[in-house]
């Protein structure tokens, strides 16, 4: 493959600088006064704007995968055609999130049936370590692409082309999603009743 250093080096400044800026919105930001499927498709290509825009294009949420998820019973039924901030919220981490987690397994991170207020705080937290997790995804590609940005000292994980980056970058969230998968399936699980701290696959 063959790819302009200083281009990427460029692109990976512009988002990193996004992304250092980039939040969820608060829950008391999220409107509560009853929205239209077209109105929510809006609402959340705008609270989810961190895709770059070359990928933009394709439609990553739409009335279909909504009603989808609504079937599915991954979140509340709207109230006569109309989502609201419990609606919104649900939406919000299950398109966060749905890039490397299976739709079963989102349905055991955002339980249904949380109240309001549980739901509150179930929202609020995962904001609040969705920012601290973009914040952590930083630090690690300033590393992993110290040899491109010409800014972090060489090491054995620094990628010294965009080529190696690719790779790395791509094994990682393999590794990342099947830790996430893994560490669910623990779940009420304990040594006594079949957990097992013996190395598996």
């Amino acid at each position: 493959m063959n790819y302009d250093k200083r281009l990427i080096a460029g692109k990976l400044r512009r988002w990193e600088k996004y992304l250092d800026d980039y939040r969820l919105p608060l829950w008391s930001d999220i409107p509560d006064i009853g929205l239209y499927m077209e109105q929510v498709i809006i609402l959340l290509k705008q609270y989810l704007d961190y895709l770059p825009p070359e990928l933009k294009e394709a439609q990553f949420i739409t009335a279909a995968t909504i009603n989808n998820y609504v079937r599915k019973k991954v979140m509340p039924e709207p109230v006569k055609k109309k989502y609201y901030r419990t609606h919104i919220a649900y939406l919000i981490m299950i398109c966060s999130l749905k890039q490397c987690l299976s739709i079963p397994t989102l349905q055991k991170m955002i339980p249904m049936g949380l109240t309001e207020k549980q739901l509150e705080e179930t929202y609020s937290a995962y904001a609040e370590r969705h920012r601290l997790a973009c914040r952590y995804f930083l630090e690690q590609v300033r590393m992993a692409a110290g040899g491109i940005l010409d800014h972090e000292p060489e090491s054995e994980y620094t990628a010294d082309n965009t080529t190696d980056l690719i790779s790395q970058v791509a094994v990682i969230s393999g590794f990342a999603r099947l830790l996430a998968e893994k560490l669910l399936l623990l779940e009420g699980k304990t040594l006594e009743n079949g957990g097992s701290i013996e190395i598996s696959r």
